[in-house]
């Protein structure tokens, strides 16, 4: 032998090992991959439903080949969650199985449908599958489910879930029907306790070589698991993520009573919704209203069902929505007596613009729940409504296109995220607690604020929304679908259409509007709505501040007819008239007599004919109108002036040649007043006007809604000069006395 020849030992070892040369090039990192054409999805769905289309759109996106079965057969497999069945599966797959019993390449991933969501493509699950090294994956619980007296059978299990879950297996074709040609039972027998006794069986298990997904590589069930499971937001992609093992699931099951949960991740996953592209789920299934030449007919269901501020407007809103007045229905429940005049004046103007209107009064007495489903029941019963558009008497719709980009969008039930002006209140939630209320969802801030925009699956919305008539008449044609237990009405709709698998989606893509508080509304006064400025201050303030206000400080709207005199807009008419009809409502007058009670001392040297802010109770309303509108001005012409924004004396004067025609020269008790025109000169009235002596300047011609502003004390000797006829309205501060 030469210098290099084994010796007879080393010799045998080495013809050892190039026997055994095969397996070890068989080791499951070392094979070929498996050929994603050889996959095949199987499903069942007797019925297509909003979670079977999101499951198969997940398995468009990732390319996958899904059979489904049972589609038009009657579903005889139990009556659903909590509750044994599903045999009829195990069924369908034995029969399926048959014509794939020999096909020993191909491999079959089951898995439910209707809370189902693929969040990895074929290829990462056939990997996934090949390092098991065995012949069928089923999904892993913690939960056992349905017999827990066959716990101490199973496996035990170190590190991961130990037991079986059927509502995902993988595996080579031959195997699975080794599995499903076993069955004999019924229908409505229970799948999972079917495939269980199987795998407990260790002769069984390991004669078709069973394993299960132990750490959630493949498969991950969320019942018992929602702490287990985050959001992963990476290069422009999103992942759901089990922290607890760090692995990647491919298929999502929202399992048992977690499909809420599965619905969260449904709007990121699979990519539905990235930091980098925004909402993908938006662009499906859209329509475009601009390519129809006839509009969906569409019946708007309105509900005032406690005393609302600016009710007047909320309904010209309506009125003024961009949608044909003709393809409109109108149905109005109205529960307060108080709110009549404004129905009937609204009636009087909409009867010329919308063909069908339907008004249910207070005299009915209907509750909540059977007034919406009136409401919902007059476009069901009608196969001529497309949509139903219900709308809540506290929603403030700025956006006039709200009723055609949300029917464009396409969703059996969606609704405008509008939310309370500066706060986190919305007409959504995000979660629900265990006890099925309110539970804020990880993005739910994110949504409000408009950090993250799209189309959101939501458990619950309210106050607006839209669905399509033929929803209300097949999926949602019970009759009373806002009562259920001791749920309000909207709680009791949102239940009932997640439990029919209908979901509801909330769109934040473009600005709808906002939501009134109706809580402390007082319909004591006059016009209840000018004390609206704490509790609805942006309502108050498009209502009764003119609409040149911000012109004041962008374009420097505002006059000098006088030295140190300055003249701007401040109020609207409609301020300024219901100001007026407030007062005159009140009606105690002063007469302007010098000895007043209304003042320190008693006795007032200048009198005016007036009533006080503090007699009808708007004194703090008033005071924080001058430190929110009146001091910003102050700053602005008196630079370097910070007023403190306070005043004892803030009244509304009446000038008339009956009474009080006019006013001697005088200093004000102030640092400055204001004094706000509320009538028109020449139409209400005429004459009148103020002159400051000293500088000889008299303004004649004051404009209704605009203030003057000028220093009270030392500088600014004035009197008010006489009315003529009529009767001449002011309103006046002495601020910072």
């Amino acid at each position: 032998m030469g210098r290099c020849a084994l010796k007879p030992p080393l010799l045998l070892l080495a013809l050892v090992l190039r026997a055994w040369e095969p397996c070890l090039a068989a080791d499951p990192g070392q094979r070929d991959a498996l050929s994603p054409d050889k996959l095949l999805v199987i499903t069942v769905a007797t019925k297509e439903n909003d979670g079977f289309h999101r499951f198969m759109q997940s398995a468009k996106y990732f390319n996958y080949t899904v059979k489904v079965l049972g589609q038009g057969e009657e579903w005889r497999g139990g009556t659903g969650m909590n509750s044994i069945g599903g045999g009829q599966k195990v069924r369908l797959m034995k029969e399926v199985m048959e014509h794939y019993a020999d096909q020993e390449d191909l491999i079959v991933l089951f898995t439910e449908c209707f809370d189902v969501i693929f969040a990895g493509g074929p290829e990462e699950v056939l990997k996934k599958f090949q390092k098991t090294s065995h012949k069928v994956v089923f999904a892993a619980d913690g939960i056992l489910w349905p017999d827990k007296r066959l716990a101490d059978k199973y496996p035990i299990v170190h590190i991961g879930k130990r037991y079986l879950n059927s509502g995902g297996f993988i595996g080579y074709a031959p195997s699975i029907n080794r599995i499903v040609r076993q069955w004999n039972l019924q229908d409505n027998d229970d799948d999972q306790l079917f495939y269980t006794k199987i795998y407990i069986d260790p002769l069984k298990r390991e004669a078709i070589n069973i394993t299960l997904d132990h750490k959630s590589k493949i498969f991950q069930t969320l019942n018992g698991a929602i702490d287990e499971v985050v959001l992963k937001f990476e290069n422009g992609k999103t992942r759901a993520k089990n922290v607890f093992y760090e692995t990647f699931p491919v298929a999502i099951n929202g399992n048992g009573p977690t499909k809420i949960l599965l619905n969260y991740f449904g709007n990121y996953v699979p990519n539905a919704w990235t930091q980098e592209n925004g909402c993908t789920l938006c662009l499906l299934d859209i329509m475009d209203l601009s390519a129809v030449d006839i509009h969906p007919n569409v019946t708007i269901g309105v509900f005032i069902e406690q005393p609302t501020p600016f009710l007047p407007r909320f309904l010209d809103i309506l009125l003024n929505l961009e949608y044909p007045k003709k393809a409109l229905k109108l149905f109005i429940h109205n529960r307060e007596v108080y709110h009549e005049k404004d129905i009937k004046a609204f009636f009087d103007k909409a009867k010329h613009e919308i063909g069908t209107i339907k008004i249910v009064g207070p005299e009915e007495n209907l509750s909540q729940a059977e007034a919406r489903n009136m409401g919902m029941d007059f476009c069901r019963q009608d196969q001529n409504c497309n949509y139903y558009f219900s709308v809540d008497a506290d929603v403030v719709l700025t956006n006039p296109r709200t009723l055609k980009i949300l029917i464009e969008q396409n969703r059996k039930i969606i609704a405008p995220l509008v939310t309370r002006h500066g706060k986190l209140w919305s007409n959504f939630w995000g979660a629900l607690s265990p006890d099925g209320y309110y539970a804020r969802s990880e993005d739910y801030v994110d949504i409000v604020q408009g950090n993250r925009v799209g189309l959101w699956n939501v458990p619950y919305m309210a106050n607006v929304y839209l669905i399509k008539g033929e929803t209300l008449r097949s999926e949602m044609n019970e009759r009373n679908y806002f009562v259920r237990d001791k749920l309000d009405p909207d709680m009791a709709l949102c239940r009932n259409a997640r439990e029919m698998g209908v979901f509801m989606y909330i769109s934040n893509r473009h600005e709808f509007g906002r939501l009134l508080s109706t809580a402390n509304y007082n319909t004591s006064h006059y016009n209840n709505d000018l004390w609206q400025i704490f509790e609805n201050p942006m309502d108050w303030k498009e209502m009764y501040i003119n609409r040149d206000y911000s012109k004041i400080f962008t374009e420097n709207l505002v006059e000098q007819p006088c030295p140190d005199v300055f003249w701007f807009p401040i109020f609207s008419e409609r301020a300024c008239d219901e100001l007026v009809e407030e007062m005159e409502n009140y009606g105690q007058w002063s007469g302007g007599k010098h000895h007043d009670s209304r003042i320190s001392g008693g006795y007032e040297n200048v009198p005016t004919d007036d009533i006080h802010m503090k007699q009808i109770d708007l004194e703090n309303v008033w005071l924080h109108f001058i430190r929110e509108f009146i001091a910003p001005v102050t700053l602005k012409v008196f630079a370097g002036y910070y007023t403190k924004g306070f005043a004892l004396l803030n009244f509304v004067v009446k000038y008339s040649p009956e009474r009080q025609r006019s006013l001697r020269p005088h200093h004000d008790a102030s640092t400055f007043t204001i004094n706000i025109a509320l009538n028109n000169v020449g139409e209400d009235f005429q004459g009148g006007g103020c002159k400051f002596l000293r500088y000889n300047c008299s303004i004649e011609s004051p404009r209704k809604g605009w203030s003057f502003m000028h220093p009270g004390r030392l500088t600014h000797l004035h009197e008010g000069l006489p009315v003529k006829n009529g009767t001449r309205y002011i309103a006046v501060s002495f601020i910072d006395p």
